[in-house]
């Protein structure tokens, strides 16, 4: 028989929703720029060592203090490194809509 669909009774894969995908592709997108610029910036280098060789935080809000102080270290070393690389900046921004628009269609 031509053109006929195939028996889905007899599939033996079957495609898995995966909640959690966007959460980790997102977590893991940070943690991939945190690490570019900790090897790039000192700046960052220490704010992260410093988190991870301090010993057991006691209290919540030292925790929620360190995690605000690398985010401003990192905006810092973002905006410092997008200064100097501004064309490339400006390259890989025209190159991320790009690619967001050729998704979508």
């Amino acid at each position: 028989m031509r053109n006929t669909d195939c028996d889905t009774e007899k599939q033996w894969w079957v495609m898995k929703k995966r909640p959690f995908a966007g959460v980790f592709a997102a977590v893991g997108g940070v943690l991939a720029l945190v690490v570019c610029l900790a090897a790039i910036d000192t700046d960052v280098r220490q704010q992260v060592a410093a988190i991870f060789t301090r010993t057991a935080p006691t209290e919540v809000a030292s925790v929620t203090a360190d995690v605000r102080d690398l985010g401003l270290v990192v905006v810092q070393a973002v905006s410092d490194q997008s200064i100097e690389h501004a064309p490339l900046v400006i390259f890989a921004l025209a190159a991320s809509v790009l690619v967001l628009f050729m998704l979508r269609t």
